[in-house]
């Protein structure tokens, strides 16, 4: 009974040392890390200003440069879901955006700051109220969706609440 119960320990231990492991190796990617350091991204407005001028509701900066480097890294960062696919309980595919209403309240932001992200386990649909963190491997490929030309794309592991 005892050697069954130090096997079991040991086994425990190493699947702790591998999940370790394998979050040693995903990087915790920054916004700002999305585009070249000397390259700004246009400013956002209140939302009220595009309500009043829908005519600046566009995206702008679509040859904003992306980070060839990042091309197959394993990342985890945090953001905003504009759904695109799914039902009423989850969803399967996303834009993520770095901050809340890009894409429906404002305008979209440049390509170099959207992710198109595919989890076909799908998000629980009540996770996507507020901010949540996405892990997966990043692509830099752009992709013109219906709401917004985009600069990166990531077959999500993870989609978890940010809070």
């Amino acid at each position: 009974m005892k050697l069954f119960t130090q096997v079991g320990l040991i086994s425990i231990a190493a699947l702790c040392l591998t999940s370790f492991a394998a979050q040693a190796d995903v990087r915790e990617l920054k916004w700002n890390e999305l585009k070249p350091s000397d390259w700004e991204a246009p400013a956002v407005r209140d939302p009220i200003f595009y309500e009043q001028n829908p005519d600046m509701q566009v995206q702008t900066e679509l040859d904003a440069p992306v980070v060839p480097e990042l091309d197959g890294e394993k990342v985890k960062i945090p953001g905003y879901v504009v759904q695109l696919e799914g039902d009423d309980r989850k969803i399967t595919e996303f834009l993520l955006v770095p901050y809340f209403g890009a894409c429906i309240h404002v305008p979209p932001p440049p390509p170099n700051q959207i992710i198109h992200v595919t989890f076909p386990e799908g998000v629980p649909y009540p996770v996507t109220y507020d901010a949540v963190w996405v892990t997966g491997t990043i692509k830099v490929e752009h992709l013109d969706s219906d709401l917004a030309l985009v600069g990166y794309q990531m077959e999500a592991d993870a989609v978890i609440s940010y809070f």
